[in-house]
């Protein structure tokens, strides 16, 4: 299940706060499809559109990379309430094209674009059948991005703890600034992050790219995107691989139990590994090595380094790096490099280099020069929304593409804890919270020391929103669509091999698993056997026997 044989088991203080706070709230109101009879909204300005590619300006681009924009509702279900612009990059085939095969890299809240741009090389095989795509999700990149501003700074604080009797009180007032802040920043968008809408969106861009059917590749929350297309669309699904399964049913709560816990087992496994080199930051007792991280985390923590790039650095920003480089062993020399230079200097560079945010393959940042530290936030985004309903004679909102100067530091975990809420039913009462906030504190703590309070803040931070869709939970199952490849690998340290086991059995007949035995987040960028899989099934269609294996690369 996960990268070494340890795995921590769930405490009872764990049960407890998840059943208390595991009761959903009614779904909000689903959107619309592009089908215009019997009432339902009419689309089909937006499934006639042409995507117009030209060279992609604002950045260093790779030459033969041509971007363009998609215009989808913000609203499905109302979509003269206004309209947002979707970035979008392409590669052509070199060779002759089946159409389109777009890519989503994870997150959620991963700039599709950039990703294409730097990581381009990985998926130049899949050239050879298909012009391959990627895109910055709604609320993402230049994509109408949302920022919590200081509302991320405010739900930290309130899992700090606190010995007098008001704390309790004191987390759930800080906690509803928090979603002040998100609301105030983020503009419309907010309301309509979720993953449905996204699937939405990846059938307008099917329809945008001239295809009559879906070809997709999903990494980690990537999975979970094509998941709910397949439950939305089923019958304009093509050739969809799914690699780092994500689940469909376990509550925010234990996912991110479940996350801090594969994230500390990677962590174990990285300082045994740094310790038994003389460069090791922490020295060579391992033991020795888990206490000096957590040390250095509450250090900066309680006093953050000044950064070249906005807001000091704190032991939260350190433990999203770690997090981050934790997802592939191919990044640990660059975190043992990057940990001297912050131990031994001072010196954040290294670390900040590594922020990419948890999805996959490793991410390179819009900002090259000035890389996103997660959890801090930066200058408040456009705070404004739409009329609701807009009056008659005024004009239709439009959020077209931002600048990439304009894209919030902060965007990526604001984006990403967004979409989680909006994918998450159960939202906790105040008396729950207030009642058990100790309890779950507790319980994250023991599942990691390191990233405890970081994971803790994703959930406390859906505190304040809307209950978001149980449709995932619900719906998501027993798709009627052409087989797909699931990719689970067994030392995955964010998406565990039984979420894969799990997801397929829920999807039904139409899954196909190939249990990679490697370790790292996703298998296609480290293991030779599952890029070979995963392209032969995508470019030829053969797909492997359910069950069937790759061994570990040498």
């Amino acid at each position: 299940m996960w990268s070494t044989h340890r795995r921590r088991p769930l405490t009872g203080a764990a049960v407890t706060v998840l059943a208390l706070l595991g009761a959903g709230l009614p779904a909000l109101t689903a959107g619309a499809d592009d089908d215009k009879d019997d009432g339902r909204p009419d689309l089909s300005r937006f499934y006639d559109q042409k995507i117009k590619w030209s060279k992609c300006e604002g950045m260093e681009m790779p030459r033969d990379l041509r971007c363009g924009k998609v215009t989808v509702p913000l609203d499905y279900a109302r979509p003269q309430l206004g309209t947002l612009d979707l970035a979008v990059a392409r590669y052509r085939a070199t060779g002759d094209s089946r159409g389109s095969l777009l890519l989503n890299f994870g997150g959620p809240g991963g700039p599709g674009v950039p990703e294409l741009a730097y990581g381009g090389k990985d998926f130049m095989d899949l050239t050879k059948g298909y012009d391959v795509v990627s895109f910055d999700p709604r609320g993402v990149g230049r994509s109408s991005p949302v920022s919590c501003g200081d509302g991320t700074d405010e739900a930290l604080e309130a899992t700090d703890g606190g010995e007098d009797s008001d704390a309790p009180k004191l987390a759930l007032e800080r906690l509803r600034r928090a979603a002040a802040e998100c609301r105030e920043n983020s503009g419309p968008v907010l309301r309509h992050i979720g993953t449905r809408d996204a699937a939405r969106d990846l059938d307008v861009m099917r329809a945008a790219l001239g295809d009559k059917k879906l070809n997709y590749l999903g990494f980690s929350y990537g999975t979970r995107l094509g998941a709910v297309y397949a439950a939305e669309f089923p019958e304009k699904v093509g050739r969809m691989a799914l690699d780092g399964v994500d689940t469909l049913s376990e509550p925010l709560t234990e996912q991110n139990l479940v996350a801090a816990q594969g994230q500390q087992t990677a962590l174990e496994d990285y300082l045994d590994a740094c310790t038994e080199e003389l460069t090791c930051p922490f020295g060579q007792d391992s033991r020795s090595a888990r206490e000096q991280v957590v040390a250095l985390v509450d250090s900066l923590d309680e006093y953050p380094l000044p950064s070249d790039f906005g807001p000091d650095f704190t032991g939260q920003d350190l433990v999203g790096a770690i997090g981050h480089a934790l997802y592939s062993e191919q990044l640990w020399p660059m975190l043992t490099q990057a940990l001297n230079m912050l131990v031994h200097d001072g010196d954040t560079r290294g670390v900040m280099a590594l922020t990419g945010g948890g999805f996959a393959p490793p991410a390179t940042p819009y900002r090259t020069s000035a890389p996103t530290a997660p959890y801090r936030a930066s200058s408040p985004a456009r705070p404004h929304d739409p009329p609701d309903p807009t009056p008659s004679g005024s004009p239709t909102p439009h959020e077209g593409l931002v600048d990439i100067e304009e894209i919030p530091l902060d965007n990526l975990p604001a984006a990403l804890m967004s979409i989680n809420c909006a994918d998450d039913p159960d939202r906790p009462t105040a008396r729950e919270i207030t009642d058990n906030l100790g309890n779950l504190r507790a319980a994250y703590e023991d599942a990691s020391p390191v990233f405890g309070r970081y994971r803790l803040t994703q959930v406390l931070m859906c505190y304040g929103r809307p209950a978001g869709t149980d449709f995932i939970r619900e719906e998501v199952r027993d798709v009627d669509t052409p087989k797909m490849l699931l990719v689970g690998t067994r030392g995955d340290p964010a998406t565990p091999y039984r979420w894969t086991v799990e997801t397929a059995k829920r999807l039904g007949s139409s899954a196909v698993v190939l249990d990679n035995k490697g370790k790292g987040h996703t298998g296609y960028g480290s293991s030779k056997c599952v890029h070979e899989k995963v392209d032969d099934f995508l470019l030829f269609g053969t797909l492997p026997d359910d069950g069937s294996s790759c061994g570990v690369d040498d």
